[in-house]
């Protein structure tokens, strides 16, 4: 029994040795991103004299070479091993933000986002390299864990990068992120191990069960479910962000100078990683005590929906703050399970590809988002918010089938995909 157990608590320990690292590059990751947003359109302004069209592009490049490259990204995975691809997906990130610190013209901005969309799918490897070590049964929240790590980059990256944007200049926030990423890699290179087995790389290049049917993928209800429920949840965040800053201006803080409105947004947006933080290491795992994956989900989409409905009759910015926490708590319960039930719809040799067809959909989501949510906030501040509640609604209906689905047979079926 001894040995045994010894062997346990070893093994114990090289998961979480590699939970923590796969929880740094996700956290790095996110630090980098949320330092972008605040500062990358001021920067491309004064230093490149951009336009607000041009500046729009900008931010969509990133999001557009995510939405082609998830898909080859996981697949490679499969094929090739999490760790090549991790590595070198996380070197294209330091790249890409140390070509926006030292860029000379907006065609090397570009050049950059370009690049980091492309190599953004570490996030993608990531999620895969976790599923690989964690077994199916604490799936869901070793998922919140890294839920958690994307709240806690969000929630000190805008604050980290407009510290060193207004002590050092603009390029410095990217430089910084640069190093944080390289880090990561040294990191990555010295405490995680290949979590596929050549046998298992070998099997994932030559299954039939590993090839990806377009008309299988479509016929396969619970992922078509998930992956529903995944566009609606992404568009209805891409809205949110897209105009939360000018919303706040507009009916939060109306007629109040830009630091206070800035100060604000930053406060509302730490609200929002601290909810999620809070979510994953509470809230989440004692939710799984009681209720499936698949309810847990409606509960999030549910608690989401609550959430965009009451920022849009706000007037103040209490009720502003409090459904900031309410959409963090919602996204929180709504997708680490909906990610576990991902995996569980497809055969274990299609995980990186499914992960990243997922990926896909949400940059695509985020694009349209954000093209229309301009045109929306024009026509009324409060249109994008309940645009997103209606749009957490209706992914109730997805979330309803997936929950009848997985009663009806017990579990989420593997579904093979064999062409």
């Amino acid at each position: 029994m001894r040995p045994g157990n010894a062997d346990l608590k070893l093994k114990m320990r090289s998961v979480d040795r590699r939970m923590f690292t796969i929880l740094m590059i996700v956290f790095v990751q996110m630090l980098g991103t949320s330092m972008v947003y605040p500062i990358l359109p001021l920067y491309a302004q004064s230093g490149f004299h951009m336009n607000a069209e041009m500046i729009t592009l900008l931010l969509t490049a990133f999001f557009a070479a995510q939405f082609v490259a998830g898909p080859f990204i996981g697949r490679l995975s499969d094929r090739r091993g999490r760790m090549p691809v991790l590595i070198i997906s996380q070197i294209g990130t330091v790249v890409a933000f140390l070509m926006i610190a030292v860029a000379q013209s907006a065609i090397v901005l570009f050049l950059a986002r370009i690049l980091d969309g492309v190599t953004g799918g570490n996030i993608v490897v990531a999620q895969a390299y976790m599923t690989d070590i964690v077994p199916e049964n604490r799936r869901t929240v070793a998922l919140g864990y890294v839920m958690a790590a994307f709240g806690l980059g969000f929630a000190v990256g805008p604050a980290v990068g407009g510290i060193l944007a207004s002590a050092f200049g603009p390029q410095v926030p990217f430089v910084f992120a640069a190093i944080a990423a390289a880090a990561t890699v040294i990191l990555t290179h010295c405490a995680l191990e290949e979590s596929l087995t050549r046998e298992d790389r070998q099997r994932n290049r030559n299954s039939k069960a590993a090839r990806l049917d377009p008309a299988a993928l479509i016929t396969n209800i619970p992922l078509v479910a998930v992956v529903s429920i995944t566009f609606f949840a992404r568009f209805g965040m891409g809205l949110l962000i897209s105009t939360l800053a000018l919303f706040a201006e507009a009916v939060l803080f109306p007629g109040q100078p830009f630091s206070s409105v800035t100060l604000g947004v930053g406060v509302m947006l730490m609200m929002v990683g601290i909810g999620q933080i809070i979510t994953q290491v509470i809230l989440l795992p004692a939710a799984l005590n009681y209720f499936s994956d698949t309810l847990i989900v409606l509960m999030g989409a549910a608690a989401r929906a609550l959430s965009m409905f009451l920022l849009a009759l706000s007037a103040e910015p209490l009720f502003g703050t409090v459904s900031a926490v309410i959409f963090a708590v919602g996204s929180g319960l709504l997708i680490p399970p909906l990610q576990s039930l991902l995996t569980k719809t497809v055969p274990a040799e299609l995980r990186g590809a499914i992960l990243g067809i997922n990926q896909s959909v949400m940059s695509l989501a985020v694009i349209l988002s954000t093209a229309i949510a301009g045109l929306l906030f024009a026509a009324d501040p409060t249109i994008p918010n309940w645009v997103g509640g209606a749009l957490s609604c209706i992914s109730l209906v997805p979330g309803l089938l997936l929950w009848n689905w997985a009663r009806r047979n017990g579990r989420m079926p593997a579904a093979q995909l064999a062409s």
